[in-house]
């Protein structure tokens, strides 16, 4: 029994970590990611970022091939990072019903069933370091020859543990892309736009005065966009924010930051930035990540979004723009 659970336990936990490093490569987090899931600021570092899957990759390669003292030491790495990986998810679920983590590549909504998966690979990666030093110092697992009970039991623990990754949560979404097809709230789609108040939320503006949402968007409609200097997909919003004024000068539109008025993505000039570092307008109008917008109408009601992702964003604009002048823009025009 113990030869083949020094084989499965860490072939199986190899298989996972290998398995998330590939997804963490073809899809990977930004600093905003790791902000929301509470990485302390100091290990916020884009060549960390970078880093973590092909290290991530590396200690699935070491559990599967290292045995005896080496492997052991692997299998100790991969306990502390399963054992932080859950401490993450549970402090951040504590903090949001609304967060979301990258684990394995798309962003998903964090939930029990998230604290109950890397519980169970916290386990799968206490019993590796129980039991691959029974393996070979040099092959481990692999080079251990792979019985028939063996495969039975990598098997058993495999369904367990694909079916903890793959589990559909209810409600889950995918965060980067579009929080479902944007709708602008005017009279012709209210039957599929359900507007709601704009919250009285404050918020601080450049020059360290204070307001709120609702009365900033009395007079003019306020189209709100939520960026953050550490998101890597914010910098295309950024970059197009002018051509977004541009495109639509009947509304304004506003950055809103999480960072204070020192943040080097300040607007001074009218219409200046929104600064809440406490995060309480994502909280009240409910968008999970950075870059979201949402379209603020005059009569105090939300008029469109909230929608998250660049892409979402640029489309949310354009939906805009015809519902103002009845014609989806010349995109190519627009960015001219």
């Amino acid at each position: 029994m113990l030869d083949a659970l020094s084989i499965a336990l860490p072939l199986v936990l190899a298989a996972v970590l290998i398995a998330s490093a590939v997804a963490k490569v073809r899809t990977p987090d930004d600093l905003s990611g790791w902000a929301e899931l509470g990485i302390p600021r100091m290990l916020r570092r884009e060549w960390l970022r970078r880093a973590h899957p092909w290290a991530e990759g590396a200690l699935g390669a070491s559990l599967a091939l290292l045995g005896g003292w080496l492997g052991l030491l692997a299998a100790i790495v991969a306990v502390a990072l399963m054992a932080v990986y859950t401490v993450l998810v549970v402090l951040v679920l504590r903090r949001s019903s609304n967060a979301s983590c990258a684990c394995f590549g798309t962003r998903k909504r964090v939930t029990g069933v998230t604290v109950a998966r890397n519980g169970w690979l916290t386990a799968l990666a206490l019993g590796s370091a129980a039991v691959i030093w029974a393996t070979p110092v040099l092959g481990g697992a692999l080079a251990a020859g792979i019985p028939q009970f063996a495969w039975l039991i990598a098997i058993a623990i495999g369904a367990v543990t694909t079916a903890f990754i793959l589990w559909p949560d209810a409600g889950d979404d995918d965060v980067d892309g579009a929080t479902g097809g944007p709708v602008v709230g005017t009279a012709e789609d209210d039957l599929d736009y359900v507007r709601t108040r704009t919250p009285a939320v404050p918020v601080t503006l450049a020059d360290g005065t204070t307001s709120n949402l609702r009365a900033l968007s009395q007079s003019r409609p306020v189209l709100l966009l939520a960026v953050s200097s550490l998101c890597g997909s914010c910098e295309a919003v950024m970059e197009r924010r002018e051509t977004y004024r541009k495109l639509i000068p009947q509304v304004d539109v506003r950055l809103l930051l999480t960072e204070p008025e020192t943040s080097y993505w300040t607007e001074r000039d009218e219409p200046q930035s929104l600064h809440d570092e406490a995060d309480y307008v994502g909280e009240s109008l409910g968008y999970r990540g950075t870059p979201s917008a949402v379209l603020l109408g005059v009569d105090g009601m939300l008029a469109g979004g909230p929608v998250t992702g660049d892409r979402a964003v640029d489309r949310f604009v354009d939906e805009i723009y015809e519902s103002l002048h009845g014609a989806r823009p010349l995109r190519d025009d627009a960015l001219a």
